[in-house]
């Protein structure tokens, strides 16, 4: 099944400068790189599930910082 980009990160995608979309793609990997070259996603559909990605990734590893963080907290008043 062919993943759809989400309605928003389209539109995010629409107002990306040329700089950016160029820096978008450079960041591109794997299938999502694949598929953009065999033609079976147009560049539009492209930077937006990249951004989706990237905005998903983002949030995993705000998650992760939060839990270090919160270790080190308590890790401290440990010793306190």
């Amino acid at each position: 099944m062919k993943k759809v980009p989400a309605e928003e990160y389209l539109e995010k995608a629409k107002r990306l400068t040329k700089e950016e979309a160029e820096q978008l793609f450079a960041r591109m990997r794997g299938k999502l790189e694949r598929r953009l070259e065999n033609s079976k996603l147009s560049p539009l559909e492209a930077a937006a599930l990249q951004l989706e990605l990237e905005a998903e990734q983002l949030r995993e590893w705000r998650e992760r910082w939060a839990e270090i963080s919160d270790r080190e907290k308590k890790a401290r008043k440990k010793k306190d």
